[in-house]
């Protein structure tokens, strides 16, 4: 009986394979991902540097001081810079981040210190991911619908809009994730000396997650300073300074560098390449201030 049970359980037992047959397999198969990967990254940063070495080459030849001290020219002259479109590019993308940053901000501290999980803040957080992952041309042409056509032109309020549109969601994001991370023994103890919940947040949370929440503020900046399809539908372009008036037109740097490489001018194509330099450049110190914050607040 005992041999027969034995013999049962022999039989159906799952064969082994010796380890030495298996290894060389997933060493080969290991090897192969490896290499795949190696090979996909090699030519992304192949082609990201072919890109920013053009740019470069480009963009620093057709550099001059008059690209910071001259207004764009007209079609088919001669020399002309930049300045205007980087001053208008300057204002809007401040007027956006300044509307963007108080509603992004408040509306991240209602999801991650009063919401939490509540029905509202899941919806507010659904809307948030639905306009992270939008196109920005979608934008521009919403608020075309909205502002634009109503008012009858173009006009830096609805490129200024288009834009706080595009870096809430930013800073929404940032700012929920940031106030998580706060550990909440903070919070308890300022609920312990008998602050309401609105000091806590203001002279504790906030401080204490303040540079995550600045980093956020940049790469929203960051985000949208470079943006070209919203500024089409709402705040077009010109060739003037501004004036002070949001009214019409305003000149941009985005769109400016966009009509410019169209053109069949060479000066206006030489802008252009410039123009793409400038841009990318300010987007990379953006970029490379809010990492340094980023490692501040850790290293701290």
């Amino acid at each position: 009986m005992t041999s027969t049970l034995q013999a049962s359980s022999t039989s159906t037992a799952p064969a082994t394979v010796p380890w030495g047959r298996v290894r060389p397999g997933r060493r080969l198969a290991d090897r192969l991902l490896k290499g795949a990967c190696i090979a996909v990254t090699a030519l992304g940063v192949f082609v990201l540097g072919w890109i920013l070495a053009m740019l470069v080459v480009r963009g620093v030849s057709a550099l001059s001081p008059r690209i910071v001290t001259a207004a764009t020219p007209g079609p088919g002259s001669e020399g002309g810079g930049l300045a205007n479109a980087m001053a208008g590019s300057l204002i809007l993308t401040l007027l956006g981040i300044l509307v963007a940053t108080p509603i992004g901000v408040m509306a991240g501290t209602y999801l991650a210190e009063y919401g939490k999980r509540s029905r509202l803040a899941e919806v507010v957080r659904f809307i948030n991911d639905i306009l992270l992952s939008a196109p920005s041309i979608l934008i521009g042409l919403f608020v075309y619908t909205v502002m634009v056509m109503p008012m009858g032109q173009y006009s830096g309020w609805a490129g200024a809009v288009a834009l706080a549109i595009i870096a809430t969601p930013v800073i929404v994001r940032t700012t929920e994730d940031m106030l998580r991370l706060v550990p909440n023994g903070l919070r308890e103890a300022g609920a312990a000396l008998g602050a309401p919940p609105s000091k806590v947040i203001t002279t504790i949370t906030w401080r204490a997650a303040r540079s995550g929440m600045m980093t956020g503020i940049l790469l929203a900046t960051a985000r949208i300073a470079g943006e070209t399809a919203p500024l089409l539908f709402t705040a077009l372009n010109n060739q003037f300074w501004f004036s002070g008036d949001l009214m019409g037109g305003v000149a941009n740097l985005p769109v400016t560098i966009y009509q410019f490489a169209l053109s069949p001018y060479a000066n206006w194509q030489e802008l252009a390449w410039a123009g793409a330099l400038i841009i990318t450049t300010a987007i990379l110190l953006l970029s490379v201030v809010a990492r340094f914050v980023i490692k501040k607040d850790i290293a701290r």
